[in-house]
């Protein structure tokens, strides 16, 4: 099917990151959230990551102008339902995710997609809810979605071979990469990812090392990026610790227990960079471990 237009749920860290790379594709875009607030520091933010495209010679200005144009921000959930995919971008829990797709019902177009950017949560279970089972699937991006050149494609028992086809046509004019994945607890990259991260967390209360200790030690013995902890704290200790109750109680197997410590910074409010406090103090010049 030839996809034309998007809607966008969710307008925080991912779903701004998901409206920025379609916009730019040439896909009319519609992005909604729950407040004009949010809408409006979402907008700011493409426009200053495009800005910041076209500085540094990705871009030309003139399709930093075209992607803008084709932005809508609207908090009328019917609008963006009238598309023909609609990316779920919303917090990682699955209470939130189902109110979203049931007030889409109602609004949908016969032939609307409908697909969720979870990182862990059953892609079947979600789509189960909703009208079109066969018309949904996983659409999961990668963070920083203009950065990261994956994507992957989820689906569920009953996604047909139809929709899984036009969503690979999405990402593949994105110009990124998809990785197609089975409907199990995480998928590919989290499933590797954030239980490597739970055991850095362990290894920091066990006393093993200390913050510092172990993301160097993981940056220069195993020429890792970013070290594991302050890894987290860009993804967020709440979206790790959700992902790792979704393991633990999926998969059944005790490897995959939440380490306390990351229960207990969540519990504090200590989410990592987005409240200026996590496994690193960011409130001053430079961040400062806590522990």
């Amino acid at each position: 099917m030839d996809i034309s237009r998007i809607g966008v749920i969710g307008a925080g860290q991912m779903g701004n990151g998901i409206a920025h790379v379609m916009a730019l594709a040439g896909y009319e875009v519609r992005i909604s959230d729950v407040s004009q607030e949010a809408l409006d520091k979402a907008t700011a933010l493409i426009e200053k990551n495009l800005d910041r495209q076209v500085s540094r010679g990705k871009i030309e200005a003139g399709a930093r102008d075209d992607a803008l144009a084709r932005i809508t921000a609207t908090l009328d959930i019917a609008e963006v339902a009238q598309t023909d995919l609609v990316i779920e971008a919303a917090t990682e829990q699955e209470t939130v995710k189902q109110k979203i797709f049931d007030s889409l019902a109602p609004h949908l177009l016969p032939h609307t997609i409908l697909t969720s950017n979870t990182s862990s949560i059953s892609i079947t279970r979600l789509a189960s809810r909703t009208d079109r089972p066969e018309k949904f699937m996983g659409f999961h991006f990668m963070n920083p979605v203009p950065v990261m050149q994956l994507v992957e494609l989820i689906r569920g028992i009953a996604t047909d071979q139809e929709t899984y086809q036009a969503c690979l046509a999405v990402v593949e004019r994105l110009g990124k990469t998809a990785a197609s994945a089975e409907d199990f607890p995480a998928f590919i990259v989290n499933r590797i990812l954030v239980p490597m991260i739970n055991e850095a967390v362990y290894t920091l209360y066990e006393g093993v090392g200390n913050v510092r200790s172990i993301d160097m030690a993981m940056k220069l013995g195993a020429n890792h990026p970013m070290g594991p902890l302050e890894l987290a704290d860009f993804i967020g200790l709440d979206t790790c610790l959700a992902i790792m109750n979704v393991l633990h109680d999926g998969l059944a197997d005790t490897k995959y227990r939440p380490c306390p410590l990351l229960t207990k910074y969540v519990e504090a409010g200590w989410l990592g960079r987005k409240t200026k406090r996590g496994f690193y103090d960011y409130r001053g010049e430079e961040p400062v471990p806590t522990r």
